[in-house]
């Protein structure tokens, strides 16, 4: 059965451990693994992670019978306008495709429109099939961004958005 709890701070390293057993699998096709080894230093070492958490981010790790499968991470984008973010969702490739991500989305969204947003918004590389899941779960394609992350690297993203 799929749990799924509110990360803590001592539970950080998780969500670390996790990108770093998901990330190569699923970036691999598109990106060089330089900069696969990069964006993992520069999104998730540990004193980035507890800054999220201490910004209001909240991490959800999925878990299948004590062992963790899966995360997300979400947070307040633009309290004017209503607007959460979906920063991080990952599966391990060998649970993909079981509902586990729906599952995730799913509670950050309920969390969300309790929350009062009315959307909800995510960035996703423009090569990564995880867009074709997300246009099921609701969402579309509101715009195009290259973002310059440093180191000569840039996430070539859409800006995928959900109403709630």
């Amino acid at each position: 059965m799929i749990t799924i709890k509110k990360a803590r701070e001592q539970d950080l390293e998780t969500v670390r451990s996790l990108a770093y057993k998901i990330w190569p699998d699923t970036y691999r096709e598109f990106l060089s693994d330089h900069q696969i080894d990069y964006m993992l230093d520069k999104m998730y070492n540990k004193g980035e992670l507890l800054s999220q958490l201490q910004k209001g981010y909240i991490f959800l790790i999925a878990e299948d019978e004590n062992q963790e499968i899966g995360f997300a991470g979400y947070s307040v984008s633009d309290s004017e306008n209503h607007i959460y973010k979906l920063h991080k969702l990952y599966i391990l490739p060998s649970v993909q495709g079981k509902g586990i991500g729906k599952l995730l989305i799913n509670e950050v969204a309920d969390h969300a429109k309790r929350a009062g947003a009315q959307f909800l918004q995510l960035n996703v590389n423009r090569n990564n099939k995880a867009k074709e899941f997300y246009e099921k779960a609701g969402f579309y394609i509101k715009e195009t961004v290259d973002l310059d992350i440093g180191n000569g690297f840039f996430m070539n993203d859409y800006v995928m958005e959900k109403t709630l």
